[in-house]
Protein backbone atom coordinates (compact mmCIF):
# COMPACT_ATOMS: atom_id res chain seq x y z
CA UNK A 1 0.00 0.00 0.00
CA UNK A 2 1.58 3.19 -0.62
CA UNK A 3 1.40 6.33 1.28
CA UNK A 4 -1.38 8.90 0.63
CA UNK A 5 0.23 12.40 0.52
CA UNK A 6 -2.97 13.73 1.81
CA UNK A 7 -2.62 12.15 5.42
CA UNK A 8 -0.43 13.25 7.66
CA UNK A 9 0.41 11.79 11.57
CA UNK A 10 2.49 13.60 14.08
CA UNK A 11 3.02 11.45 17.31
CA UNK A 12 5.72 11.77 20.08
CA UNK A 13 6.08 12.45 24.22
CA UNK A 14 7.36 16.00 23.32
CA UNK A 15 3.95 17.51 22.84
CA UNK A 16 5.42 21.29 22.54
CA UNK A 17 7.09 19.94 19.24
CA UNK A 18 4.37 17.95 17.85
CA UNK A 19 1.93 20.67 18.28
CA UNK A 20 4.19 23.11 16.72
CA UNK A 21 4.94 20.68 13.77
CA UNK A 22 1.25 20.06 13.31
CA UNK A 23 -0.14 23.82 13.50
CA UNK A 24 3.05 24.93 10.80
CA UNK A 25 1.49 21.86 8.13
CA UNK A 26 -1.91 22.99 8.83
CA UNK A 27 -1.24 26.84 8.07
CA UNK A 28 0.99 25.64 4.46
CA UNK A 29 -2.04 23.50 3.69
CA UNK A 30 -5.57 24.42 4.98
CA UNK A 31 -7.93 25.82 2.29
CA UNK A 32 -7.96 29.61 1.43
CA UNK A 33 -11.49 29.11 2.48
CA UNK A 34 -10.90 28.44 6.39
CA UNK A 35 -14.34 28.48 7.41
CA UNK A 36 -16.21 25.84 5.54
CA UNK A 37 -12.99 24.26 4.57
CA UNK A 38 -11.30 23.66 8.07
CA UNK A 39 -12.43 21.33 10.61
CA UNK A 40 -10.52 21.10 13.82
CA UNK A 41 -11.51 18.90 16.70
CA UNK A 42 -10.07 18.57 19.87
CA UNK A 43 -8.99 14.34 20.44
CA UNK A 44 -8.87 14.92 24.17
CA UNK A 45 -11.42 11.97 25.45
CA UNK A 46 -12.34 11.71 29.12
CA UNK A 47 -13.35 8.20 28.79
CA UNK A 48 -14.10 5.40 25.99
CA UNK A 49 -17.62 6.56 25.42
CA UNK A 50 -16.08 10.19 24.44
CA UNK A 51 -13.34 8.62 22.32
CA UNK A 52 -15.98 6.67 19.91
CA UNK A 53 -18.02 10.39 19.63
CA UNK A 54 -14.73 12.28 18.75
CA UNK A 55 -13.70 9.12 16.14
CA UNK A 56 -17.43 9.03 14.67
CA UNK A 57 -16.82 13.18 14.74
CA UNK A 58 -13.70 12.86 12.93
CA UNK A 59 -15.17 10.25 10.03
CA UNK A 60 -18.28 12.75 9.88
CA UNK A 61 -15.84 15.65 9.12
CA UNK A 62 -13.81 13.34 6.70
CA UNK A 63 -16.98 12.45 4.79
CA UNK A 64 -19.30 15.62 4.66
CA UNK A 65 -17.26 17.92 1.79
CA UNK A 66 -17.22 21.99 2.12
CA UNK A 67 -20.87 23.41 0.85
CA UNK A 68 -19.47 25.36 -1.49
CA UNK A 69 -17.11 22.27 -2.65
CA UNK A 70 -13.26 22.66 -3.00
CA UNK A 71 -10.65 21.43 -0.70
CA UNK A 72 -10.82 20.31 2.78
CA UNK A 73 -8.65 19.88 5.91
CA UNK A 74 -9.68 17.95 9.52
CA UNK A 75 -7.33 18.28 11.42
CA UNK A 76 -7.87 15.48 14.83
CA UNK A 77 -5.21 17.14 17.42
CA UNK A 78 -3.99 16.44 20.49
CA UNK A 79 -5.60 12.70 20.83
CA UNK A 80 -4.69 11.30 24.24
CA UNK A 81 -6.41 7.90 23.48
CA UNK A 82 -3.81 6.51 21.15
CA UNK A 83 -1.21 5.27 23.73
CA UNK A 84 -1.66 2.71 26.14
CA UNK A 85 -4.33 3.76 28.83
CA UNK A 86 -7.23 2.49 30.35
CA UNK A 87 -9.21 4.63 27.13
CA UNK A 88 -6.84 3.95 24.78
CA UNK A 89 -7.02 -0.29 25.72
CA UNK A 90 -11.01 -0.40 25.62
CA UNK A 91 -12.76 -2.87 23.19
CA UNK A 92 -15.26 0.19 21.41
CA UNK A 93 -11.90 2.62 21.50
CA UNK A 94 -9.90 0.20 19.91
CA UNK A 95 -12.86 -0.95 16.93
CA UNK A 96 -14.11 3.00 16.77
CA UNK A 97 -9.87 3.87 15.64
CA UNK A 98 -9.64 0.69 13.64
CA UNK A 99 -12.82 1.82 11.27
CA UNK A 100 -11.08 5.48 11.41
CA UNK A 101 -7.71 3.53 9.98
CA UNK A 102 -10.07 1.92 7.18
CA UNK A 103 -11.68 4.89 5.76
CA UNK A 104 -7.99 6.66 5.77
CA UNK A 105 -6.43 3.55 4.12
CA UNK A 106 -9.16 3.06 0.99
CA UNK A 107 -11.67 5.12 1.14
CA UNK A 108 -10.50 8.86 1.94
CA UNK A 109 -11.96 11.48 -0.90
CA UNK A 110 -9.86 13.06 -3.08
CA UNK A 111 -9.87 16.79 -1.88
CA UNK A 112 -9.73 16.05 1.75
CA UNK A 113 -6.59 16.37 3.72
CA UNK A 114 -6.43 14.61 7.22
CA UNK A 115 -4.00 15.31 10.35
CA UNK A 116 -3.49 13.43 13.35
CA UNK A 117 -1.55 14.38 16.42
CA UNK A 118 -1.24 13.27 19.23
CA UNK A 119 1.68 12.85 22.48
CA UNK A 120 2.48 9.30 23.39
CA UNK A 121 1.28 6.34 21.22
CA UNK A 122 1.73 2.65 21.81
CA UNK A 123 3.53 1.83 18.71
CA UNK A 124 2.80 -1.91 19.43
CA UNK A 125 -1.30 -1.38 17.89
CA UNK A 126 -2.37 -2.67 15.00
CA UNK A 127 -3.94 0.71 14.24
CA UNK A 128 0.11 2.25 14.24
CA UNK A 129 0.98 0.40 12.02
CA UNK A 130 -1.77 0.41 9.35
CA UNK A 131 -1.90 4.07 10.17
CA UNK A 132 2.47 3.74 9.04
CA UNK A 133 1.65 1.99 5.34
CA UNK A 134 -0.94 5.13 4.44
CA UNK A 135 0.16 8.18 6.07
CA UNK A 136 3.16 9.79 6.61
CA UNK A 137 3.73 9.55 10.02
CA UNK A 138 6.57 12.09 12.46
CA UNK A 139 7.81 11.29 15.78
CA UNK A 140 8.46 13.65 18.18
CA UNK A 141 9.98 12.31 21.39
CA UNK A 142 11.20 13.88 24.30
CA UNK A 143 15.33 13.50 25.04
CA UNK A 144 15.31 10.67 27.51
CA UNK A 145 17.40 11.81 30.58
CA UNK A 146 18.73 8.51 31.62
CA UNK A 147 20.30 8.05 28.40
CA UNK A 148 24.32 8.97 28.17
CA UNK A 149 24.63 11.76 26.44
CA UNK A 150 21.36 13.50 26.60
CA UNK A 151 22.61 17.02 27.92
CA UNK A 152 24.51 17.98 24.83
CA UNK A 153 21.75 16.86 22.56
CA UNK A 154 19.73 18.76 24.57
CA UNK A 155 21.69 22.22 24.70
CA UNK A 156 22.14 22.04 20.82
CA UNK A 157 18.06 21.88 20.76
CA UNK A 158 17.77 24.76 23.67
CA UNK A 159 20.35 26.42 22.02
CA UNK A 160 18.54 26.75 18.52
CA UNK A 161 15.35 27.63 20.38
CA UNK A 162 16.89 30.46 22.22
CA UNK A 163 18.58 31.77 18.98
CA UNK A 164 14.79 32.16 17.52
CA UNK A 165 13.97 34.50 20.05
CA UNK A 166 17.15 35.91 20.01
CA UNK A 167 18.47 35.16 23.61
CA UNK A 168 22.31 34.32 24.10
CA UNK A 169 23.68 32.14 27.16
CA UNK A 170 27.16 33.16 28.98
CA UNK A 171 29.79 30.25 29.37
CA UNK A 172 27.85 27.95 31.82
CA UNK A 173 24.70 29.40 31.89
CA UNK A 174 23.36 26.92 28.88
CA UNK A 175 24.51 23.81 30.92
CA UNK A 176 22.74 25.15 34.20
CA UNK A 177 19.13 25.66 32.03
CA UNK A 178 19.68 22.24 30.72
CA UNK A 179 20.10 20.57 33.86
CA UNK A 180 17.36 22.59 35.76
CA UNK A 181 14.64 22.40 33.19
CA UNK A 182 14.79 18.82 31.13
CA UNK A 183 14.03 18.20 28.01
CA UNK A 184 10.23 18.87 27.34
CA UNK A 185 10.16 21.29 24.82
CA UNK A 186 6.62 23.13 25.94
CA UNK A 187 8.63 23.92 29.54
CA UNK A 188 11.64 24.89 27.79
CA UNK A 189 10.32 27.23 25.45
CA UNK A 190 8.32 29.02 27.95
CA UNK A 191 11.29 29.40 30.52
CA UNK A 192 13.10 30.73 27.83
CA UNK A 193 10.27 33.60 27.06
CA UNK A 194 11.05 33.99 30.36
CA UNK A 195 14.61 35.01 30.60
CA UNK A 196 14.26 36.83 27.31
CA UNK A 197 11.85 39.45 29.09
CA UNK A 198 14.20 39.38 32.46
CA UNK A 199 17.07 40.27 30.35
CA UNK A 200 15.56 42.65 27.93
CA UNK A 201 17.59 40.43 24.78
CA UNK A 202 21.48 41.06 27.24
CA UNK A 203 22.92 37.77 27.26
CA UNK A 204 21.68 35.64 30.53
CA UNK A 205 24.61 34.61 33.10
CA UNK A 206 24.69 31.25 35.01
CA UNK A 207 24.55 32.82 38.12
CA UNK A 208 20.88 34.27 37.03
CA UNK A 209 19.50 30.93 36.24
CA UNK A 210 18.97 29.64 39.23
CA UNK A 211 17.17 32.73 40.04
CA UNK A 212 14.44 33.35 37.07
CA UNK A 213 14.01 29.21 35.93
CA UNK A 214 11.28 27.16 37.66
CA UNK A 215 13.35 23.90 38.34
CA UNK A 216 11.80 20.75 37.11
CA UNK A 217 11.74 17.76 39.49
CA UNK A 218 15.24 16.66 37.61
CA UNK A 219 16.24 19.79 38.46
CA UNK A 220 15.77 19.78 42.04
CA UNK A 221 17.60 16.92 42.54
CA UNK A 222 20.50 18.46 39.79
CA UNK A 223 20.46 21.30 42.44
CA UNK A 224 21.09 20.10 45.62
CA UNK A 225 23.95 17.79 44.01
CA UNK A 226 25.58 21.16 42.91
CA UNK A 227 25.25 22.81 45.82
CA UNK A 228 27.12 19.90 47.52
CA UNK A 229 29.95 20.33 45.05
CA UNK A 230 29.98 23.93 45.88
CA UNK A 231 30.23 23.37 49.49
CA UNK A 232 27.21 25.67 49.62
CA UNK A 233 25.65 24.30 53.00
CA UNK A 234 22.92 27.07 53.72
CA UNK A 235 21.74 26.69 50.12
CA UNK A 236 21.37 22.71 50.29
CA UNK A 237 20.36 22.29 53.86
CA UNK A 238 16.98 24.47 52.73
CA UNK A 239 16.59 22.70 49.23
CA UNK A 240 16.39 19.56 51.32
CA UNK A 241 13.67 20.96 53.39
CA UNK A 242 11.90 22.40 50.33
CA UNK A 243 11.94 18.48 49.07
CA UNK A 244 10.83 17.16 52.21
CA UNK A 245 7.48 19.73 52.15
CA UNK A 246 6.99 18.82 49.21
CA UNK A 247 6.64 14.85 49.91
CA UNK A 248 10.13 13.51 49.04
CA UNK A 249 11.65 10.89 50.78
CA UNK A 250 14.51 11.14 52.71
CA UNK A 251 15.88 8.30 51.11
CA UNK A 252 14.74 9.41 48.06
CA UNK A 253 17.29 12.35 48.42
CA UNK A 254 20.23 10.78 49.80
CA UNK A 255 20.20 7.88 46.86
CA UNK A 256 19.51 10.28 43.96
CA UNK A 257 20.52 13.51 44.97
CA UNK A 258 23.74 13.58 47.78
CA UNK A 259 25.46 9.24 46.89
CA UNK A 260 25.17 10.07 43.13
CA UNK A 261 27.24 13.30 43.50
CA UNK A 262 29.92 12.41 46.21
CA UNK A 263 30.23 9.35 43.90
CA UNK A 264 30.79 11.56 41.36
CA UNK A 265 33.36 14.17 42.53
CA UNK A 266 35.49 11.09 43.98
CA UNK A 267 35.79 9.87 40.04
CA UNK A 268 36.53 13.70 39.03
CA UNK A 269 38.77 13.88 41.18
CA UNK A 270 40.51 10.47 40.50
CA UNK A 271 40.76 11.33 36.64
CA UNK A 272 42.05 14.50 37.73
CA UNK A 273 44.83 13.41 39.92
CA UNK A 274 45.38 10.11 38.95
CA UNK A 275 44.42 10.30 34.94
CA UNK A 276 45.59 13.57 34.19
CA UNK A 277 42.28 14.92 33.00
CA UNK A 278 42.17 18.68 32.75
CA UNK A 279 39.81 19.55 30.00
CA UNK A 280 37.98 22.87 30.55
CA UNK A 281 35.82 22.36 27.60
CA UNK A 282 32.88 19.26 27.41
CA UNK A 283 34.30 17.89 24.16
CA UNK A 284 38.02 17.80 24.54
CA UNK A 285 37.11 16.14 28.12
CA UNK A 286 34.76 13.41 26.05
CA UNK A 287 37.01 12.55 24.01
CA UNK A 288 39.80 12.15 27.26
CA UNK A 289 37.66 10.07 28.81
CA UNK A 290 37.04 7.62 25.96
CA UNK A 291 41.21 7.37 25.77
CA UNK A 292 41.00 6.11 28.65
CA UNK A 293 41.69 1.45 28.85
CA UNK A 294 38.95 -0.12 30.49
CA UNK A 295 40.56 -1.08 33.28
CA UNK A 296 41.22 2.56 33.99
CA UNK A 297 37.64 3.27 33.94
CA UNK A 298 35.66 -0.35 35.15
CA UNK A 299 34.94 1.61 38.33
CA UNK A 300 32.26 4.06 37.18
CA UNK A 301 29.07 3.20 37.32
CA UNK A 302 27.64 2.60 33.43
CA UNK A 303 23.91 3.36 32.22
CA UNK A 304 21.88 0.68 30.45
CA UNK A 305 23.66 1.07 27.55
CA UNK A 306 26.92 0.02 28.97
CA UNK A 307 28.12 3.82 28.29
CA UNK A 308 29.59 6.85 30.87
CA UNK A 309 27.57 9.55 31.18
CA UNK A 310 30.16 11.99 30.79
CA UNK A 311 28.56 15.03 30.83
CA UNK A 312 27.77 14.87 34.88
CA UNK A 313 31.39 13.45 35.16
CA UNK A 314 32.64 16.69 33.21
CA UNK A 315 30.57 18.76 35.73
CA UNK A 316 31.95 17.35 38.82
CA UNK A 317 36.00 18.06 37.61
CA UNK A 318 34.99 21.29 37.65
CA UNK A 319 34.33 21.78 41.40
CA UNK A 320 36.44 18.71 42.64
CA UNK A 321 38.62 20.42 43.95
CA UNK A 322 37.24 21.92 46.39
CA UNK A 323 37.53 18.55 48.34
CA UNK A 324 40.01 16.38 49.05
CA UNK A 325 40.33 12.54 47.48
CA UNK A 326 40.23 11.70 51.58
CA UNK A 327 36.84 13.98 52.64
CA UNK A 328 35.00 12.40 49.53
CA UNK A 329 36.14 8.73 50.72
CA UNK A 330 34.95 10.05 54.24
CA UNK A 331 31.67 11.24 52.65
CA UNK A 332 30.85 8.20 50.94
CA UNK A 333 31.07 6.23 54.32
CA UNK A 334 29.05 8.92 55.73
CA UNK A 335 26.50 8.40 53.19
CA UNK A 336 26.44 4.57 53.82
CA UNK A 337 26.10 5.37 57.93
CA UNK A 338 23.43 7.95 57.02
CA UNK A 339 21.43 5.06 54.39
CA UNK A 340 21.34 2.71 58.00
CA UNK A 341 19.97 5.50 59.94
CA UNK A 342 17.14 5.92 57.58
CA UNK A 343 15.91 3.00 57.18
CA UNK A 344 16.64 0.78 60.66
CA UNK A 345 16.00 3.36 63.02
CA UNK A 346 13.04 5.85 64.41
CA UNK A 347 15.50 9.17 63.82
CA UNK A 348 13.61 12.13 62.24
CA UNK A 349 14.88 12.08 58.53
CA UNK A 350 15.19 15.69 58.32
CA UNK A 351 17.81 15.77 60.60
CA UNK A 352 19.79 12.73 59.77
CA UNK A 353 20.19 14.60 56.19
CA UNK A 354 21.18 17.89 57.98
CA UNK A 355 23.72 15.98 59.88
CA UNK A 356 24.87 14.29 56.94
CA UNK A 357 25.32 17.39 54.57
CA UNK A 358 26.53 19.27 57.72
CA UNK A 359 29.01 16.37 58.16
CA UNK A 360 30.46 16.35 54.24
CA UNK A 361 30.58 20.19 53.80
CA UNK A 362 32.04 21.54 57.20
CA UNK A 363 35.85 21.64 56.37
CA UNK A 364 38.17 19.97 58.65
CA UNK A 365 39.75 22.43 61.56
Amino acid sequence: MAINPNIFAFFGTDEGVVKEAATRLSEKIAPSDREFGLEIINGGADNAEHAVQIVSRTIEAIQTLPFFGGDKLVWLQGVNFFADNQTGKAESTLAAVERLVDLLSSHLPPDVRVILSAGAVDKRRAFFKALKKCAKVEIYDKLETSKAGWEANMMSHVSDRAKALGLEFERGALERFVLLVGSDTRVIDSELEKIFLYTGGRPVREDEIGRIVSVSHAGVIFEIGDTIAKRDLPRSLTLIDEQLRRGESAIGILLASIVPKIRGLLHARDLVENRGIRERYYDGFKKALARLPESETAHILKNKEGAINAYPLFLATQGSSRFSVGELQTALEACLEANLRLVTTALDHRLVLHQLVTRILTRPS
